[in-house]
């Protein structure tokens, strides 16, 4: 995948690659949406925001939901004058309902955001057997994805999910013009239900462009055990064939860190790439490691509303 060096505010450099099929270059790490509204507050995360347009990243995640809209506002009013810095994504959360709900929410996602047009609007969470089948029904998601982009509200449509890569695949089978598709890719899913053995090559033969997620873990599950380095975990993905990695930082002192090992970047060769994953191998049997495969914790609360599955605190302990 083609990648270039642009200048950040320190001197040093942050590679590019190229958003897709479009003309457009992102960084290759994007501050992920979520963490950003667990900041300390608004300023702090404004300050983040700011620090890293300055050091070279453009990328920034976001969704609907998140925070009940408080990470979306806050990413807003912390892009300020600089939207045209930034590629900016966020997420509509229909969560199997209708076209109507979809472009109402594409709305108060601009509006939060404080701008006219996304450069990516992706469905989230696509992560239940039938969300495929109720993505693609009359009048659903999928059609407000055409309808959003006929309109230039959105330059670029895709979707989302932690899950199973069948339900990738499935959502792919329908041929729809996706430009992007969102998946965790990490050294332990390389073992486990693996988005990088099944779904990654199939994006690619497509020319979308593919975002990273969970490259620790969804929260550093996998940090904390001690299976694997931050620094590794975020080499390794960064080095698979993906446009961008998107990582939490919730904190400038995670995104100080996130920065040096981003700005510092060199590709694993096919070698390291294969002694990491084999290291994790064990951990990675059985999914404990990847609580967003094999549990509830990663799961939405509207999504789970929607399907009519108890919340998370209604589950037994």
């Amino acid at each position: 995948m083609a990648q270039t060096n642009q200048p950040n505010g320190s001197g040093g450099a942050i590679p590019r690659r190229r958003l897709g099929k479009t003309d457009s270059e992102v960084s290759i790490i994007g501050m992920g949406g979520f963490h950003l509204g667990s900041a300390e507050n608004p300023d702090e995360a404004s300050a983040m925001v700011q620090h890293a347009l300055d050091a070279g990243i453009n990328f920034f995640d976001n969704a609907w939901e998140y925070h009940e809209g408080q990470s979306e506002e806050w990413l807003g009013k912390a892009l300020g004058g600089r939207r045209k810095e930034a590629v900016l994504m966020t997420k509509v959360c229909t969560h199997g309902r209708d076209k109507k709900l979809a472009m109402q929410m594409l709305e108060e996602s601009l509006r939060r955001l404080r701008t006219d047009y996304l450069d990516v609007w992706q469905i989230h969470e696509v992560i239940y057997d039938n969300d495929p089948d109720r993505i693609f029904g009359p009048n659903g998601a999928a059609e407000a994805l055409a309808q959003a982009k006929q309109q230039g509200k959105v330059r670029l449509v895709g979707f989302t999910g932690h899950k199973r890569p069948d339900i990738h695949l499935k959502m792919l089978s329908h041929d729809f013009p996706f430009d992007t598709v969102q998946m965790p890719l990490n050294p332990f899913d390389a073992s486990f239900r693996s988005f990088e053995q099944h779904v990654l090559p199939e994006a690619r033969k497509r020319g979308m462009a593919v975002f990273g997620m969970k490259s620790l873990g969804g929260s550093g599950e996998m940090i904390r055990k001690g299976a694997v380095t931050v620094a590794d975990a975020l080499r390794y993905a960064m080095s698979l064939p993906v446009t961008v990695t998107i990582s939490g930082m919730e904190s400038m002192d995670v995104l100080k860190q996130n920065l040096e090992i981003a700005t510092n970047f060199s590709p694993m060769s096919e070698g390291e790439l294969a002694r990491v994953r084999e290291r994790c191998r064990d951990e990675a049997s059985d999914g404990h490691l990847e609580l967003f495969k094999t549990t509830v914790k990663y799961d939405g609360k509207i999504g789970r509303e929607q399907h009519g599955f108890p919340s998370i605190e209604e589950l037994p302990a």
